[in-house]
Order: C-alpha cells, then structure tokens, then sequence
C-alpha cells in the first residue's frame, strides 16, 4: 500500500464539472497506467482491467478530457475490490493535479475488455491546484456519531468518512472497540438519489471499497496494525444493515 497517499485524502474532490481543465500529458497518462499495476487489492485472485480512453467515447459529457475505464472478473467481492483500487488510483490523480469523478450511470462504448467486465468509469480532468480542496472539513458529510459507534478510534473514523459514494450516499456505519473495527453497508430506507432502486447494492459496495481504502490508510498512518477479514459476498440486498468486513487491530 503506497502510504503517501493518505495526505491525498485532504485534497481530494469530486468534480461534478470540469471547468478551466489544463491539459494531461502522454507521461502523466503513463504514470497513471503504470501506477494502476502495482496498485493492491482488497481480495486477491481478481483479475481486472484499466482503460483510458477519450472522453468523447463514452457517454459523460462532464468536461473530461479522458475516462477510466475500470473491468473485473465477477467474482466474490468483485465490487468492493474494485471500489478499493479506484480509490488508491483516485488518490493518485489528486497528487498529479488530476480531478476525477466516478461515473457510474452512463457506460463506455466497450462494455467488455479481454472478457472482462465493465464495472465503472472516472471521468478525469487536469485542473488548477487550486481547484482542489482546502478544508476537507467543510465538505458534505454524515456527523461522526451517524456513522462510527463506539468509543475507540473515533479520529480515525472522521477522517474515513470523507471517503466519495454514489450520489454522496455515504452507505457505511462502523463500530468500534478496544481490539477492532467492524463495517457495515447500511442502506437507509427511501435514500438514493438519482440512482436506480435496483442499482443501490451495486454501486454501495463500489462505495465500500473506497471506505475500506481510506480507513486502512488512516490505521496505517496512525501505526495501527491489522488483519482484515471481508465478508459481503455480493448476493444479500435484503438487510438494511450488512457486515462486509471486520478489523482485528494490534495494539
């Protein structure tokens, strides 16, 4: 896990237009596909698949001067991995001055890739650094007690849950004691946006995976050690409150 990329967490935004866009060199799009393979994953054994191609070939029209394409195999726990490397690579083009904005309605020209699954689009953007955020704080977010219960690593936990989701949907609760850290996807009842009623599971366990990004970073930028086990299998959209992973903290 490439550590640096917490201090990213701060900067980052999500551009849902692309204004004064600067434009992205051939070597910035070589960093950004050499970085995507040795990125890690949150479930080994996964195969996936990242594309850049123009934005004009997909259906965003967000200002964007390129689109991420990002396939994977369908396997157990496919869309939270997924949601766990587009987050590290999220981070990353926020550290090259690269906005980004996960696009999950619309679909690319190319649906399949080496037999791989489409999954999601980031559409990206060269912008200003000063276009970047500046007080995390101040941005849309659940309060803390909304989404982290108990008395233990709160710190951690206001700074996860800056993590981007669907439709600012924020679909996670955590609790907490001395010795872990469990996650729940919550799915509030009536709440999702714009988005499909059948598409809430799909896109919340993208949106898990992020969380699960950036509360690792945050255990590890604390010295925090861990062994993770994940449990969501992406087949129950009944329960308004799912287990996907649990956190056995070192202390």
């Amino acid at each position: 896990m490439d550590e640096s990329l917490y201090g990213m967490i701060f900067k980052r935004k999500s551009f849902h237009i692309f204004k004064e866009t600067l434009k992205i060199s051939d070597s910035e799009l070589e960093q950004i596909r050499k970085k995507y393979k040795i990125l890690e994953p949150l479930v080994k054994g996964i195969k996936t698949e990242m594309e850049i191609v123009p934005g004009a070939r997909t259906s965003c029209r967000r200002g964007e001067e390129y689109c991420i394409l990002l396939y994977s195999e369908k396997k157990d726990n496919y869309l939270q991995n997924i949601g766990f490397i587009g987050g590290q690579l999220d981070l990353f083009l926020a550290s090259l001055n690269i906005g980004a904005l996960w696009f999950g309605i619309r679909k690319p020209e190319e649906i399949k890739h080496r037999s791989l699954d489409f999954v999601i689009m980031i559409a990206i953007a060269k912008m200003p650094e000063d276009k970047f955020r500046k007080d995390m704080y101040k941005s849309k977010r659940k309060p803390p007690a909304e989404i982290w219960n108990g008395n233990y690593y709160k710190k951690i936990g206001d700074t996860a849950r800056f993590s981007p989701s669907a439709c600012n949907t924020q679909p996670w609760q955590a609790e907490s004691d001395k010795n872990s850290i469990k996650v729940y996807r919550y799915k509030k009842p009536g709440k999702r946006g714009i988005m499909p009623a059948d598409r809430v599971a799909y896109y919340n366990r993208i949106d898990i995976g992020i969380f699960l990004l950036f509360l690792e970073l945050c255990l590890k930028h604390n010295n925090i050690g861990y062994e993770r086990k994940i449990f969501d299998t992406d087949k129950d959209d009944s329960a308004e409150k799912t287990e996907t992973a649990e956190y056995i903290l070192e202390n």
